[in-house]
């Protein structure tokens, strides 16, 4: 797949079991929307998330009270790493530390001087903890507002390599840098200047990215664009919506993209017009829906949903299996070659078959 042979090479970072940069797979996150203090309805959460494929979860550690349910998630049966999102008091980062925190997500500028960063970076450099490097367009410092007369990409990326600069400082390269921003442009903009700067591995994602729908939009663009340019090592599609929704609509993006090993069911299907004779905007939703109450959204194929014969059978044929529509019925297609004609109540049932068949 052609991701893997212009994807940027970044150095490893482990995140407990979980490893990004270099040649890992991309890891999928979500963040828990629970008040974290509530340790009942934050291990839950994370258990569906767990459920869905997520492969690291956040959780905001506002206070030690919070920190306390850090010390209880990490004694459980979670197995996906779990990452605490800290701001304004590194106290509580030292905290998540000594209990155990498989990352600690950090802005440097916002918990007080270079004494404080200093502590979390030994905390963790001793515990082989990384830290996550976060800026978005709300954290770029004053002076680089002034400078470049707003966040723009420039200014996101000047203040993400200052951040970085300053753990170097501290003789800390366990790093991940993450830039978001609510603008599409500017987030791909400002990942691509840094990748350029640095070997530190990119958590890329669209924030404050909006409805499932809106969502799924900008993320497509954003972080598809950048996965198109090799750029990426984990991800978070941010969506006002349940997390688990986030993972469904990240493993949409990667299957889209194609990534080698990480791509799910990719269908394709025509727009239709006055040639379709069968009801194929039914029939698609319908099959979307069964194929994943069968579980086999996950089989690394590709499904081509067809309206005619005119341009069904050649599209079809670059599928691992597929339908071309006729009056009323459908031929049914494998690897190029015709099998049969099916009735058109009969499509979906019949397509579910064959499919269950690539399960390995």
């Amino acid at each position: 797949m052609i991701y893997n042979e212009i994807r940027k090479n970044k150095r490893e970072v482990h995140i407990g079991k979980v490893s990004i940069g270099g040649s890992n797979k991309i890891a999928i996150q979500s963040m828990t929307n629970t008040d974290t203090r509530d340790f009942k309805a934050t291990y839950a959460q994370i258990k569906a998330l767990e459920g869905a494929g997520c492969d690291i979860v956040r959780i905001t550690v506002p206070d030690l009270d919070a920190a306390e349910s850090v010390k209880k998630l990490k004694e459980s049966d979670i197995s996906i790493p779990i990452v605490a999102d800290i701001h304004f008091d590194y106290k509580v980062a030292l905290k998540c530390a000594e209990y155990g925190i498989d990352k600690i997500r950090i802005n440097p500028g916002n918990i007080g001087g270079e004494d404080n960063v200093k502590a979390v970076a030994d905390a963790c450099k001793k515990g082989n903890i990384p830290i996550r490097i976060g800026v978005n367009s709300g954290s770029v410092e004053k002076h680089l507002i002034e400078k470049y007369g707003g966040p723009t990409p420039r200014a996101l990326a000047e203040s993400a390599m200052y951040h970085a600069s300053l753990l170097e400082k501290f003789d800390f390269y366990n790093t991940v840098i993450s830039i978001k921003a609510s603008t599409v442009p500017d987030m791909i903009a400002a990942n691509r200047i840094v990748s350029e700067l640095c070997d530190y591995p990119l958590h890329i994602g669209v924030t404050e990215a909006g409805s499932r729908e809106m969502g799924l939009v900008k993320s497509s663009i954003g972080v598809g664009s950048l996965l198109c340019d090799g750029i990426g090592d984990t991800l978070r599609i941010s969506l006002t919506a349940d997390p688990c929704e986030e993972i469904e609509a990240a493993k949409k993006i990667l299957s889209a993209v194609g990534i080698e090993g990480q791509s799910g069911m990719n269908i394709v299907s025509c727009p239709t017009c006055g040639r379709t004779k069968i009801d194929l905007i039914s029939l698609s939703k319908r099959f979307e829906d069964a194929a994943r109450k069968e579980g086999l959204t996950d089989i690394p194929i590709k499904v081509a949903l067809m309206g005619c014969v005119v341009n069904g059978p050649g599209e079809a044929r670059e599928a691992d299996i597929g339908i071309a529509g006729g009056n009323g019925e459908a031929v049914l297609i494998a690897h190029g070659e015709i099998i049969e004609k099916i009735p058109e109540g009969d499509i979906i049932e019949r397509l579910i078959k064959e499919i269950k068949k690539f399960r390995k």
